[in-house]
């Protein structure tokens, strides 16, 4: 942003500090102001968005939230090195040798936890059920499960098995999975051998926005995942809640003929 810049006009719909929020995080996001880098003066961006002190004070706060700035009144803001992680569409669990950390973490390129927050039989979700081919209601194993990135809660999971294949296994056991699904349903007869994902993108329901403690009107991604066995025959379903600021998807497509 220089002095020649244009104004930016108001889109009429969000508050003037979430607009302003939203240019500055976009951004940040794609480099054009880098880690450490000074973000414009505050007397810059009230000329440009025809606001006051105040309102750029309030969008700065939702960037601080978010951990994409840093600074202090009085004093310039500027970005940190916080950047989402990064996670391949195309990267589904293979797997591992009992003991070993599951990989897919350490690609995350920060400190990654998974914590077990429940497991046992439920109805199958109506999405669930008909990916299983099951009667609505029908009972399902689940395991529920948040990951937490840099000691923050980034995402929620919900996996999902047919109860006829995991109930009495360690797929319905309270404790990790010793070299995660892949090995447990491999070792059940069931290898796995490709898997789907549909993603979408929507504001949180109140238990999602408390649980992933989202800073302000964060949307949350939604993959629903569906792994196949032989025969093409659905094991396992995935739902995944991933806290808007923590992710970017990164999609890896072959060439054309």
């Amino acid at each position: 942003m220089s002095a020649i810049d244009p104004e930016i006009p108001d889109d009429g719909h969000r508050s003037r500090q979430r607009q302003l929020a939203g240019d500055l995080r976009a951004l940040i996001l794609s480099g054009d102001i880098g880690p450490d880098q000074r973000l414009p003066s505050t007397a810059e961006l009230t000329r440009r968005y025809a606001v006051n002190n105040q309102t750029v004070t309030r969008a700065l706060a939702l960037l601080k939230a978010e951990g994409l700035v840093t600074g202090h009144k009085g004093k310039s803001v500027v970005s940190t090195r916080r950047r989402p992680a990064v996670v391949r569409a195309s990267h589904y669990p293979t797997p591992v040798a009992p003991g070993d950390p599951l990989p897919w973490l350490g690609a995350t390129g920060r400190d990654a936890v998974v914590r077990l927050l429940g497991v046992g039989e439920t109805a199958a979700p109506a999405q669930v059920a008909r990916t299983f081919g099951l009667p609505a209601g029908e009972p399902v194993v689940f395991r529920h499960q948040v990951l937490v990135l840099d000691g923050e809660p980034a995402e929620l999971v919900w996996t999902y098995y047919p109860a006829e294949i995991a109930r009495g296994t360690a797929l319905a056991g309270d404790r990790r999975l010793r070299g995660g699904s892949p090995t447990v349903l491999a070792a059940l007869g069931h290898p796995l051998r490709h898997a789907v994902d549909q993603v979408s993108v929507r504001p949180a329901t109140v238990a999602e926005f408390i649980a992933l403690q989202l800073p302000g009107d964060i949307p949350v991604l939604r993959q629903f995942r569906t792994a196949y066995t032989d025969r093409e025959r659905p094991i396992e379903v995935t739902v995944m809640i991933k806290a808007g600021q923590q992710f970017e998807i990164r999609y890896e497509l072959p060439a054309g003929d």
